[in-house]
């Protein structure tokens, strides 16, 4: 019973975390440059309605901007290094960051597709990604594959398994991330468990 309440608990934490400090960073942004810029227009006469929404748009794009030029990756991972120092807070951040970077282009782009496997024993059926193919002197055909961990897919286990010892339940990548990360609480709607067979 306790188990099943922590789950709950933990689902709804995954659920309104993300959101939660979405809307909080992007509250205190308009409020603070809103807060800024205002009295200063409001001196020379001018008035700008929303003008926190438009300076928060303006930062982020030199933000964006600034991390995507030599300099600004070094500033960036000097400030980074500064937070690694930091107890608790390192944490806090490197947790961020690694389920973020789960969904960035060059991560998904290197899984291939998702198919589920045996492991880590027989009846037990776990989601994982394709990452290559190479094939033996039999001919036999193989997937290699990355077995993440839950709710931190950066982390996992690298299994070589035969191609006809897997199902492919036409899952795209970014939603098979999603139920990785949220424990199979998010699955875009599909039925995880219908896509596999009733008897091994």
């Amino acid at each position: 019973m306790w188990q099943s309440i922590k789950r709950r608990i933990f689902a709804g934490l995954l659920a309104i975390v993300p959101i939660a400090v979405t809307f909080w960073i992007l509250k205190f942004l308009f409020s603070f440059l809103d807060g800024f810029a205002a009295p200063l227009l409001k001196q020379i006469g001018v008035e700008i309605p929303g003008l926190g929404i438009i300076l928060t748009l303006v930062i982020i794009f030199v933000l964006g901007l600034l991390v995507t030029n030599v300099l600004g990756k070094t500033l960036f991972n000097w400030g980074e290094r500064i937070l690694a120092k930091l107890p608790i807070v390192n944490t806090i951040y490197n947790t961020i960051k690694q389920i973020t970077s789960a969904f960035t282009g060059s991560t998904v782009k290197s899984f291939q597709q998702v198919i589920f496997i045996q492991y880590p024993r027989i009846g037990l059926w776990t989601m994982c990604f394709v990452t290559n193919e190479s094939q033996n002197e039999l001919g036999e055909e193989f997937y290699h594959v990355f077995v993440p961990t839950t709710p931190n897919p950066t982390s996992g286990v690298f299994i070589i398994v035969q191609k006809k010892d897997v199902i492919q339940p036409n899952i795209s990548v970014e939603d098979g991330l999603k139920a990785i990360i949220s424990g199979g609480i998010l699955d875009s709607g599909r039925s995880l468990s219908g896509k596999l067979p009733s008897k091994t």
